[in-house]
């Protein structure tokens, strides 16, 4: 649901009804993640997705049907067939269809002002019941929780858990990391950048972004004091001068927990790089922490390309994949921490 929040404040606000078709449960497959929601607007619009093909056509119309009749249900589909199925193929999505307005879940915009904010909420649905009367009603709180389906003796519960995003800090304020921003909205991620020059920390120039002007040390470090890095957590450095970023990296790489530090540069200014950092008394195991250069070594040249490789890097790591080459300066090495 995250992915449509905007979506779905806009058919609340019209007054009028929508449908809506959330995976609540896999079975034997894996294609669809659970969560996942496709909201069809009063005017047969599309938003949000739950699969391909046939499969998606059958739920649309479901929830279409939900718009239309008001009805709650749970249903079973085949992967296979991209039907409804009674039967067990190995390959089944139980997904709960109902109409979506400002009377079908008056509690929808508090919902989403917790999203936006990044602040934890979790939506408790009844999915089924033996009182139909009860069928889609809905329970908000901030408790922590997993996503899933939960089968009571008379009742069952699909649990959707939203926690804050994770988060991608950039340093240095220039179009490099407006593109890269852009490809980590894309996937999910909260993005902050950070530039302590107030003429390029421009928040106009970065729509959508928390945008920071303060020295880049002293910002991280005023993060870490918060609670605010993680292991989820992710730091690319684009600003190419040592007064700057040595100071940052010098924070970075003394963090307990961190999911990706990279800095971007050419062979030049990561051999540098390396030298200061090494001269700060940083041995060779804890450099293995610094994807340098940032991003897949063969081919960006632009702004874009190159938050296109850093974002494959990034996710690499993240699943503990190794899709850059190793990084060698001498008879030194650095790779890349996985998240």
């Amino acid at each position: 649901m995250r992915d449509i929040v905007d979506d779905l404040l806009r058919v609340w606000h019209s007054g009028r009804t929508g449908g809506l078709a959330t995976v609540v449960r896999t079975i034997g497959t894996d294609a669809v993640p659970i969560g996942s929601a496709l909201l069809v607007t009063p005017n047969g619009g599309v938003f949000g997705s739950i699969g391909a093909g046939r499969f998606e056509e059958t739920v649309y119309a479901a929830a279409l049907e939900a718009a239309r009749t008001g009805t709650r249900q749970l249903r079973r589909y085949s992967m296979v067939t991209g039907m409804e199925s009674t039967s067990d193929d190995g390959q089944l999505v139980d997904i709960f269809v109902e109409p979506f307005s400002c009377r079908d879940f008056p509690e929808f915009p508090a919902i989403a002002a917790d999203i936006q904010a990044h602040r934890r909420v979790t939506v408790f649905t009844v999915v089924w019941n033996q009182d139909p009367d009860v069928i889609g009603q809905h329970l908000v709180t901030d408790r922590k929780h997993a996503t899933e389906l939960v089968a009571l003796p008379e009742s069952d519960l699909f649990v959707a858990s939203y926690c804050p995003p994770p988060r991608l800090i950039i340093f240095g304020a220039n179009a490099y990391a407006a593109t890269l921003a852009t490809q980590a909205k894309m996937i999910g991620y909260r993005v902050s950048i950070c530039d302590s020059r107030a003429e390029f920390a421009d928040p106009a120039s970065f729509p959508g972004v928390e945008v920071v002007c303060d020295w880049p040390h002293r910002y991280l470090n005023t993060l870490a004091a918060a609670g605010e890095i993680d292991s989820s957590t992710g730091i690319v450095v684009l600003a190419n001068e040592p007064r700057f970023e040595i100071p940052l990296l010098t924070v970075a790489l003394r963090l307990p927990e961190l999911g990706y530090l990279a800095a971007l540069g050419t062979p030049a200014d990561q051999a540098r790089r390396l030298d200061d950092l090494r001269a700060g008394g940083f041995d060779e195991s804890t450099l293995a922490g610094l994807h340098v250069p940032a991003g897949l070594e063969s081919g960006p040249r632009t702004p874009a390309e190159t938050a296109v490789f850093i974002t494959a890097d990034f996710l690499a790591a993240r699943a503990g994949l190794r899709l850059a080459a190793q990084r060698d300066y001498g008879a030194h090495t650095a790779v890349g921490m996985a998240i």
